[in-house]
């Protein structure tokens, strides 16, 4: 009999410390589910379109990025089932070390990344290679998260606020130095983070201010960086400026309703990163003004799903994550939009879900798997 009772507390001690690491059960979030799906096949459709005639000229198959989109993606709805399994608490304890592991990877990129268009932002592991910035934007999250709900109140102590941006703030000029665009990405997710989490408004406004006065002193001391604000305000005149009037000629052709699927002219050999950064524009040319409100549709949707999961979250701490990686998708989509329509100047920051690329697909869906592990254990009457 005591031997039996021993078997039964351990087994149940087993099932607390899987229950702790792993959720069973809860109410599974479809509805976000299926958008999620939706972005993601139509980003594949698009980078196949968009894509096609470059791989061809290259002496590849028309559908070869298009393949390998869907491969990340794939792996990526893979981790996201896995994320959506993973307890959020268990997160929590990760975030220092995770926070840690993000600075290193930042520090490593610097020194064996391959560089690329100027830029060294990818770490090469044989013939796979992933950019640590994109796997920095889930930790800061996760990490900010921890530490905005551990120190309360106290957030309103500078001394405290140091203590806790100190590593990030690093990190995020590391990124900056070889990417900008993404250090604006990650500054605008720490920024949004702590205003919800703190009420001191004077803090925010020292914080933003901070943050344009060292993005201005980054432009002026790369010259790449002023050329492309030369191409935002005279594109027709700049010699930066022509990924921009090609973009901008997309657009324009594109009218109300598109050339129609596959019929870009832009992508053939015109527009730079066609398939990339200003899939968009080729978005715009063959579905139209239509097709791009659909599409932009799509992302209010999934942006709202996300929000009443943060606004019914179980606690403080999952709350602050869901609305981290809210600010990461919204922050980073209005961005592409406003720079391939040249609203601003040239960013090089991808469209979520829709543009090429592995490690940027992987780890949104990886976010995305964070929340639906959240809306999980959400009580249904909230």
């Amino acid at each position: 009999m005591a031997q039996s009772a021993n078997r039964s507390t351990t087994s149940q001690r087993k099932d607390v410390g899987i229950a702790r690491i792993m959720v069973k059960g809860g109410r599974f979030d479809y509805q976000l589910l299926f958008i999620v799906v939706t972005i993601v096949l139509f980003g594949i459709m698009m980078v196949y379109s968009s894509s096609s005639y470059r791989a061809t000229f290259n002496g590849l198959k028309n559908y070869y990025f298009a393949l390998k989109q869907l491969k990340y993606a794939l792996f990526g709805f893979f981790l996201m089932y896995i994320a959506s399994k993973v307890n959020y608490k268990f997160l929590r304890n990760l975030a220092n070390l995770g926070m840690a592991f993000g600075f290193v990877l930042n520090i490593i990129v610097l020194f064996v990344g391959k560089a690329l268009n100027g830029s060294t932002r990818w770490i090469p592991i044989g013939s796979f290679q992933f950019q640590p910035s994109e796997i920095f934007k889930l930790i800061l999250v996760i990490y900010l998260a921890h530490s905005f709900v551990y120190y309360g109140k106290q957030l309103e102590d500078v001394r405290v606020l140091i203590r806790i941006m100190a590593v990030p703030i690093i990190s995020i000029g590391m990124i900056a130095s070889q990417n900008l665009s993404t250090a604006i990405v990650c500054f605008a997710i720490l920024l949004v983070m702590y205003f919800i989490a703190s009420p001191s408004l004077k803090n925010v406004i020292i914080l933003f201010l901070g943050a344009v006065i060292v993005a201005v002193l980054f432009v002026m001391f790369k010259s790449y960086r002023g050329n492309r604000f030369d191409a935002w305000l005279h594109p027709e005149t700049s010699d930066s400026g022509f990924q921009v009037i090609q973009s901008l000629y997309a657009i324009g052709s594109g009218g109300l309703f598109g050339r129609g699927l596959g019929n870009s002219m832009q992508k053939m050999g015109f527009l730079p990163e066609s398939h990339n950064d200003m899939i968009f524009s080729v978005i715009c040319e063959e579905l139209g003004l239509f097709g791009a409100f659909v599409v932009l549709l799509l992302f209010i949707m999934l942006l709202m799903r996300c929000r009443a999961i943060a606004n019914n979250a179980p606690d403080r701490f999952s709350g602050l994550v869901v609305s981290g990686i809210l600010t990461h998708i919204a922050v980073q989509t209005g961005v592409n939009v406003a720079v391939v329509t040249n609203l601003i100047p040239n960013t090089g920051v991808t469209l979520p879900f829709i543009s090429y690329g592995g490690t940027s697909i992987i780890c949104l869906l990886v976010e995305i798997g964070v929340v639906l592990c959240i809306s999980r254990q959400t009580k249904v009457e909230e």
